[in-house]
This record gives C-alpha cells, sequence and structure tokens, in this order.
C-alpha cells in the first residue's frame, strides 16, 4: 500500500514534520519514505491510500489499562460513597471483577478495543483480572485483541485476596499465555495487583513459575494503603516500603513495569532508577480516586522511565496528555511545572520504547523506514505555525479525540475515513449492554 499526499509527524528525536510525503507499506513495516510525486511515479501500481494532507502519525500508545473496567461506566456503588481508595476497591473493583464471566471479560474488551481503534490508540498494555472466571481468560482478551487487528501485551492480575486456590490460578494463566505460540500483535507479561495483597509466599511462587527473562507488571504505591499488606504484615527491609519489598523480592528490573508510584519516597524512586523498572502515570485516574499526585518530574530527573497509560479511561490518550500537563501544574502551583515536551517524553517517546520491550522485532512509534507500520490520519489544520518543536503544545490545546480519520496497524487499516474496518461497532455495544446488564446483576448480588 501505498500512503500518499501526508504531512508526516516522524516523532523522531528530534522530531521531524514533512509535508507532501508518501510512505510506502509493506509486510506490516514501513519499507520507503518519499515526496508522494516521486513515489507514486516509482510504484504505479500500488494500492492507494490518499491522506488528504492530514497528518500522518505514528499510533497512541496506552502503558498502562484494565479493559475489564469498561463495565464500571454509569454503575451505582450501593450505600455511602467510597471515603478512600481502600474503599473503591473493597466496594467497586473487587466485587465488579468478581462478577465477570467468560462473556463479559469478551465484550468488555471489545468495547475498548472499538475506542481505541476509533481514537488512534494502536498499543495497549492491559492488566486484566476475573477470580471467578481465570482459566482462559487471557486468550478470550487475546481472541478479542486480534479481531481488531490492534496491538497489546496482556497479563493476568495474582493476588491473594481470593484464597490460595485462585492465586494459583492465576499464576498458571500467566505462565500459560506467556508460554504459547501468539499471533505477532499479541505479548504478555505476568501480572500481580499490588503489595497490599501479595503474601511473601505468593510472590515466591510467582518468581518461581516465571519463565526465564520474564517481567512482572505491577500495582504499586498508587495509595498510602500499599505502605503495608493487607495479608502479610511482615515486608522485609527499609520499614517494609513496597518498592524495597519487591526489589528484595527481585520482582523489579528492566521488564517490569510499577503503574502509579503515586507515593513513593526518594529511597523507593533511587530503586527504581537502579534497577532500570518502568514506571506508568495515569492522572485521570489519580484525580478520580483522589489519591495523590506522582511526582513525575522528580522520577524523570533521577532517569526513572515514566511512561504515561490511562488506567481504563477512555482510549484518547490526547486527553491523557491534557490531564496531566494540567494537574501538576495545579497541584504545585506553578505554571512552570510539566513541561508539554515533558508529557511527551513520557507518552511519546517512553511509552515507544516500553513497547518495543514487548514488540522488539521493528521500530515503533516512529514513521521511518524498517519501523512497524501503525499509523493514524489527524484531521488537523491549525491556524498558527505548526513546527518540529510545538507539536506537543498543538496536541495539548488544538488536537480533539474525533480528529482522528484512519487506524493502520501493521499495515492493515483498522478504519479508514472514521468508519470501523475490522469491529461492527453497534453490534458490539449492542451485545456488550446485555453483558454489562447481567454483570450489574451479579455486582448487586453481592451486597444483598
Amino acid at each position: 500500500m501505498l500512503i500518499t499526499n501526508a504531512t508526516l509527524v516522524t516523532w523522531e528525536n528530534p522530531n521531524r514534520i514533512l509535508a507532501d510525503r508518501a510512505l510506502l507499506i509493506e509486510g506490516g513495516l514501513i519499507k520507503e519514505i518519499g515526496a508522494s510525486a516521486e513515489l507514486e511515479k516509482k510504484y504505479p501500481a500500488e494500492e492507494r491510500l490518499d491522506a488528504r494532507g492530514q497528518l500522518a502519525m505514528p499510533g497512541s500508545i496506552c502503558a498502562h489499562t484494565h479493559f475489564y473496567g469498561a463495565f464500571a461506566r454509569g454503575l451505582a456503588i450501593p450505600g455511602e460513597a467510597p471515603e478512600d481508595f481502600k474503599q473503591i476497591l473493597e466496594r467497586l473493583w473487587w466485587p465488579l471483577d468478581k462478577s465477570l464471566d467468560e462473556e463479559a471479560v469478551r465484550y468488555s474488551a471489545l468495547v475498548c478495543l472499538v475506542d481505541a481503534v476509533r481514537h488512534g490508540t494502536t498499543t495497549l498494555i492491559d492488566h486484566h483480572a476475573s477470580p471467578n472466571f481465570i482459566d482462559g481468560s487471557l486468550d478470550v482478551i487475546g481472541e478479542a485483541v486480534t479481531r481488531a487487528g490492534l496491538r497489546a501485551c496482556l497479563c493476568y492480575e495474582v493476588t491473594d485476596r481470593d484464597g490460595a486456590e485462585k492465586a494459583r490460578a492465576g499464576i498458571r494463566e500467566n505462565v500459560r499465555f506467556i508460554q504459547k505460540n501468539k499471533s505477532p500483535l499479541l505479548a504478555a507479561t505476568f501480572g500481580l495487583h499490588a503489595p497490599l495483597t501479595l503474601s511473601n509466599a505468593t510472590l515466591e511462587e510467582c518468581r518461581a513459575a516465571a519463565p526465564a527473562g520474564t517481567g512482572f507488571h505491577i500495582h504499586v504505591s498508587e495509595s498510602t494503603d500499599d505502605g503495608y499488606s493487607l495479608f502479610d504484615g511482615t515486608k522485609s527491609g527499609g520499614g517494609g516500603w513496597p518498592v524495597d519489598w519487591l526489589n528484595s523480592q527481585e520482582i523489579l528490573g528492566p521488564r517490569t513495569i510499577v503503574a502509579h508510584g503515586v507515593r513513593l519516597d526518594e529511597y523507593e524512586m533511587d530503586q527504581l532508577a537502579d534497577t532500570q523498572t518502568w514506571v506508568t502515570h495515569q492522572p485521570r485516574s489519580n484525580m478520580n480516586n483522589a489519591v495523590g499526585v506522582a511526582q513525575v518530574e522528580t522520577m524523570l530527573e533521577k532517569g526513572i522511565k515514566v511512561c504515561l497509560g490511562n488506567d481504563g479511561f477512555t482510549n484518547t490518550m490526547w486527553d491523557e496528555w491534557k490531564a496531566a500537563y494540567l494537574l501538576h501544574k495545579i497541584h504545585n502551583e506553578d505554571p512552570r511545572r510539566m513541561n508539554g515536551m515533558t508529557v511527551a517524553q513520557m507518552a511519546v517517546y517512553n511509552n515507544a520504547a516500553l513497547a518495543q520491550v514487548f514488540f522488539p522485532s521493528a521500530p515503533i512509534g516512529q514513521l521511518i523506514p524498517g519501523a512497524v507500520a501503525d499509523i493514524i490520519f489527524v484531521d488537523y489544520h491549525p491556524f498558527t505555525a505548526l513546527t518540529d518543536g510545538n507539536l506537543p503544545w498543538h496536541i495539548l490545546f488544538g488536537f480533539q479525540a474525533d480528529m482522528v480519520t484512519a487506524t493502520i496497524v501493521n499495515g492493515k487499516v483498522l478504519m479508514k475515513n472514521r468508519e470501523l474496518l475490522t469491529l461492527d461497532e453497534k453490534e458490539i455495544a449492542a451485545k456488550a449492554r446485555e453483558a454489562s446488564a447481567k454483570t450489574w446483576k451479579r455486582y448487586n448480588a453481592q451486597f444483598s
């Protein structure tokens, strides 16, 4: 396929914006880039996709999400509103994930994937939990991802909160899926819930079971509750702080993702930097749960690889950009905080580097020859100069979710002229409504 008449945003470092360019796509990769007239003449027989002067740029990447959280939208929590994050877990998320069956897992994933395709998020790193449907749950999500045509890294959340038998089932599901032959667009890591619901014994079992070279994906210090364990009060070293404990258990490392990190101290940050562990920032979720504000700029200064996720919020990742940009300014009462390029460092460069860990076969997150052809078209027509250097501020103040008109992953067109080609949005929404109604019924039954 030959994409023509595009204004390319390469997201190289430094970034380049190139007018009237064409890209030749072959075998899921970008084979050649050149002037539109030149490549049209060189490849006259190629199928063409006319960008009509729109921006063509790498698809967005989400570094931490929960597909199953989709069915929380509009769900009323019985009784008084939760007072803190611990109550949010106990009264919303844990009863909800217990309510998921195979159908609910499938359709909660599919509605998120529709959202991702529509809003140009082409790679997602998901963290799944469904204690009453563990075995095969990652296959169901993987099938949905394959049907959509997107790129995703999956894992299952191991926790002690549902007992030893289900913790071991979660371990087996992670190991099985990691070792399974998968499509090139599917990857896997080993999921853990959080230190507050994991014992020393279970963490040791996870480490022993994980195939060689496997990293972990775990929530850490999302709130003050994670400073101790509900199940095991004997965390080792450093006063029992979560990062110190995980480091002593050999969980940290260059393939491990720590989600949130809102309540980290300097001692813990230094360990994350030393072990080259990834951290993901989810500002919309942190604001919604009122858990605090992660010290993202300090972490970046220490050399920690901080990425941007959405924690199950919408897959319009530019909204996450905007939340990060504004949250840190108001929190610090300082308009100089959280520079636009700092947001781009997380959302573009660090997210791409993290995705590369799981999809190492070709460069990702850049429009360069040899890179994966994960491309979106953005119908943005600025009324001020758009340059290589000021693009982050155009995204922050000008880009809107409905500006994505085409989504391409691995050279396959998933959406063209805002029409989804791989997923039937109306059918999926209708079946999701049925599945979510059953899920809500099971959820509410736990409070009766």
